[in-house]
This record gives structure tokens, sequence and C-alpha cells, in this order.
């Protein structure tokens, strides 16, 4: 059983900005449970027509935590609202009871990479598993297709090779095909590593990727950021919706995302998308422009995306980009 602790809430007026200059007030204190944050935000997700943009917006827009939100939702007539909270808390109480174990990292904590935020529909809290503190330090993500080319397969190890030499931590989605090659290719050449997933943190997919995912987990750092309860009792046809948020969260997570081999209709391109939104760098090597059977390349690099022919477009564009970057 992964016991979470409670902590203490510094306010958001606290935290500590280089360009603030008008003096700021003292912080306020308040204690905050993580098991009661964790049940409120899994009877949020549980509620009908739930989703991560409206989730997102109450808890970002209005600045509260999930707890709050829940505190104020006005019990029925009927007593439903109470029994329904009772169940997802059994639910959730087994899942803490059982393997593999798991924390949660809110938004209030000072471990919470706030970088996150910069997505236009953020998480606010996520499930995780291994070295949280990875997700501070400069992370670029490698992403493209499932159904990867023996080219791009070759690409992707070449790829993460030479960022190797340089001090960031790999970011992927631990999905078939580029993003499996990449992770593990990171892990061979001793690299840190964030999996992201799509689905829960407990579940594996696709099951073949058991084993990578489980040493992430234990020597890296795992996120997710799906619910428990509602994952396990919604139709399967609706679980794919969690994958676009999933891509947005490593964009935001990211300096930078670098494709790798992607279709015009690959799920890669939500990625690219949230890198536009975001203002982060998207690059994108030379062979998908050469490839005669995808527009999307040219679409992105309309829209600022970088043509990479070697690792040096990506290094030189980084420096620029972050001034704080000592590579």
């Amino acid at each position: 059983m992964k016991v979470l602790i409670s902590y203490d809430h510094i306010s958001e007026s606290s935290k500590i900005s280089p360009y603030r200059t008008v003096p700021k007030p003292m912080p306020t204190f308040k204690a905050i449970s993580p098991y009661n944050e964790l049940l409120a935000y899994e009877f949020l997700w549980a509620q009908d027509h739930s989703s991560l943009k409206k989730i997102s917006e109450i808890l970002s827009l209005q600045a509260k935590l999930p707890s709050e939100v829940i505190d104020e939702i006005e019990p029925d007539l009927f007593g439903s609202f109470e029994q329904r909270k009772d169940v997802i808390k059994d639910f959730i109480d087994k899942k803490i009871n059982s393997e593999p174990s798991f924390s949660l990292l809110l938004k209030e904590s000072p471990q919470f990479p706030e970088k996150l935020l910069d997505a236009k529909y953020p998480i606010n809290l996520f499930y995780y598993r291994g070295n949280p503190d990875l997700a501070n330090i400069d992370c670029i993500s490698v992403v493209g297709t499932r159904k990867v080319s023996n080219e791009g397969y070759r690409r992707t190890e070449k790829m993460v090779q030479l960022l190797s030499k340089y001090d960031f931590t790999l970011v992927s989605g631990l999905a078939e095909g580029v993003d499996t090659v990449a992770l593990e290719t990171a892990v061979k050449c001793k690299m840190n590593v964030i999996g992201v997933i799509g689905t829960p943190i407990d579940e594996y997919y696709p099951k073949k990727n058991k084993h990578l995912q489980e040493e992430i987990a234990i020597k890296h750092l795992l996120i997710s950021h799906v619910p428990f309860y509602k994952y396990y009792t919604q139709p399967f046809q609706t679980k794919r919706f969690y994958f676009p948020e999933r891509d947005t969260t490593m964009a935001a997570l990211s300096l930078a995302t670098i494709i790798i081999e992607a279709s015009d209709t690959s799920g890669t391109l939500f990625q690219a998308r949230a890198c536009m939104e975001q203002k982060r760098p998207l690059f994108i090597l030379n062979s998908c422009f050469e490839n005669p059977s995808i527009t999307w390349p040219y679409k992105y690099e309309k829209q600022g995306a970088i043509r990479v022919k070697d690792i040096n477009d990506i290094i030189i564009h980084l420096k620029k980009t972050y001034n704080h970057l000592n590579v």
C-alpha cells in the first residue's frame, strides 16, 4: 500500500517570479490531504459529460482544489450523490491497497512542474510512479507513428543516441512504434526518461510494453492524468480521448517536440498542434518532407516548425530559444 501523506499548501502568492517587481503578500497556509483531493478528482471525472476541458476550467480559472469544488455540489433529494461518492471511495481504496503503488502530485505542490500550465486546458494534478523531480528539468519529446517503418526505426534510434550526448530527459508516450523505440534507446543510452500514458497509472497499453513501463516507473518517471473510476466504467470506444490529452501534456512538459515519422492521420499531430498553441519548438525530420504521400510537414513548417537535417538544427534553435540551456 502506498500511503499518501498530507502536506502544507503554500498559496500561489508565495511562488517566486524573477519578473515580479510588486511586493508580494505573505503566503497563506492550509493543510491539504492528497487522499481527499484524489477522491474529489475522481468524483469530478465521474460526473456526467466530464472532460479535461471542463475540469481544467473549473480548477484553473477558479483556482480551486478538487475538494473545494466537490463541497459546492448540492446533494440531491434522493441521496444518490453520497451513494456514488461511497462507491468511488471504495473503488479508489482498493486501488491504493493494490499493486502497483502510486502517488499524486497536485498543482499546489512545490514539486509540480509549472510548465504544464502552459497547455490550453492544463492538468492540475497527475498520478505518478518514480521520481517526480525529473519533470522539472529540461525535457525533449521524441514521438511518431505506431506503425514505424524500418527507416523510421533507425532514425529514432539515431536521434535519441545523438540527444543522449546532451543533458536532456527524454519524454515519450509508451505507444507502439516510435515511442517505444525512443524510450528503449534512451534507457540503453543511460538517459533519464519520462513515460506519459493515456491510461490509468496501473494499466499497461500495449500489454507487451509492461516490462518497459515498469522499468520506467521504478527507475525514472511514469505519469498519467487519467482517472481510475471513470476509465474502468466508461465504454471502450470513449477511452481513446485520453490520448490527445496525453499528447498535450507531453508538449507542455517538453522544451520541444521532435517528430520522426507520421502519416496525415496520425495521432502524433495532436502533439504538433499543441506545440503550436503552447509556442513550443516543433522539429520535423527532413525525411517527412521527402515523403510524397503526406502533406502535414509543410503545413506545420508554414506555422513555424523547423525542418531537421541534422542534430545541429535542433541544438542551435534550442539555444536561441532558451537562454538557460548550456548544451
